[in-house]
């Protein structure tokens, strides 16, 4: 679970409810306000985007939540390892480790040397995974951004559906409170849920997607270089180049 997203999101609240006063927040709560902005942006996210991807959503909240990447520093010293078993005994030697490797994009690149695929078929088949993989969290990522851009949006069309049912009963002024409620209050929501919560998850998404696809393109370096056979010396220098200076730890020292 990412407790960074959690917190920030608990804390965010917790500052401006605070600013705002414990006796003050029951004027902040609107039901129609809430409604128009989120229902306002379901419903423009489902124009905006087919019906079956909608169901990203879940998947982008989840992989915001409990998503963690694989550590680098774990990766490289496995990989070095199955560089010296093959380049000892043989690549079919790994086939007694496959089953226990937990990584499915690790598995498969291991699988594909175990096959006998050259070394650029191997390279070819794991790259466009990688861009596969690419492909699905920008599509999570930009509908995360989606719904922060139509949160305020929606926002401002509440103020004007405020103002205008202000603005029909000036007669009444018992009717101006609750008209001037809703359009300032969907406002507030808007930008609250879009600049607090959607905004930075799509910036995370992007984040952790970076990161995946580092870690992937170690992975691809690593099983390259076992089906080439080179020295797990050299192999072991290779992955290096992927982490900071300060990371790089050497099982050869």
């Amino acid at each position: 679970m990412d407790l960074a997203t959690i917190i920030g999101i608990i804390a965010g609240l917790g500052v401006i409810a605070s600013a705002i006063g414990v006796e003050n927040l029951t004027i902040f709560i609107s039901i129609p306000s809430f409604l128009i902005v989120v229902g306002g942006t379901v419903c423009a996210i489902m124009v905006n985007y087919p019906l079956a991807d909608l169901g990203t959503m879940i998947n982008v909240i989840k992989k915001t939540l409990f998503y963690s990447v694989p550590n680098p520093r774990d990766i490289i010293p496995m990989l070095v390892d199955f560089g010296s078993k093959a380049r000892r005994d043989g690549i079919l030697v790994l086939q007694s480790v496959t089953k226990d490797i937990d990584d499915p994009f690790v598995g498969q690149g291991i699988q594909l040397a175990i096959d006998g695929a050259e070394p650029q078929m191997i390279l070819k088949i794991l790259e466009t995974e990688v861009e596969y993989v690419k492909e699905r969290h920008k599509l999570g990522a930009q509908m995360a951004e989606a719904i922060g851009t139509f949160m305020p949006a929606f926002g401002m069309v509440g103020t004007l559906v405020g103002l205008v049912l202000m603005l029909q009963s000036l007669d009444d002024p018992s009717t101006i409170g609750p008209s001037m409620a809703i359009a300032l209050i969907t406002t507030f929501y808007g930008a609250l849920m879009a600049n607090l919560i959607f905004l930075p998850m799509a910036g995370k998404l992007k984040k952790r997607s970076a990161d995946e696809v580092l870690v992937k393109e170690l992975i691809i370096e690593g099983i390259v270089s076992i089906a080439s056979g080179d020295n797990p010396r050299i192999m072991e220098q290779k992955l290096h180049a992927f982490l900071l200076p300060k990371l790089r730890q050497s099982q050869f020292d």
